[in-house]
Formats: C-alpha cells, sequence, structure tokens
C-alpha cells in the first residue's frame, strides 16, 4: 500500500469534499417531516397489529380456559 504525504492526503479530502452536493435546508426539512410521518405510520399499523394480536389470544384464552 503506498503512503500518502499528509499534506497530500489534506488535498485530496478537501478536493472530495468540495465535490458533496449537500441537501438544501428545504430537502432537509421535507426529509425530516417524511421521516416522522413514516414512524408514526408504523407504529399506529404495529400498534393495531398488537391490539389485534392481544384480542385474538384473549378469545382464545377464554374458550380453552
Amino acid at each position: 500500500m503506498a503512503t500518502t504525504n499528509p499534506l497530500q492526503f489534506i488535498q485530496q479530502v478537501r478536493s472530495e469534499v468540495a465535490k458533496v452536493v449537500w441537501p438544501t435546508r428545504r430537502e432537509v426539512l421535507l426529509t425530516t417531516v417524511m421521516v416522522f410521518i413514516l414512524a408514526a405510520l408504523t407504529a399506529v399499523f404495529f400498534a393495531i397489529v398488537d391490539i389485534l394480536i392481544r384480542g385474538g389470544l384473549e378469545q382464545i384464552l377464554t374458550i380453552f380456559g
């Protein structure tokens, strides 16, 4: 593995960081809102599934218990 001069390494890092396309404030805001909405929908979905499974198990246990 070839060793790189620390100064060259820093220059290469700076040139690579300059190529990065950073998101705009609006894109970050929209993405954040979408994540919170999808997390809330997922939580509601799993809460409903949990309620249904619990209710089904309670029905089964009352029948056999």
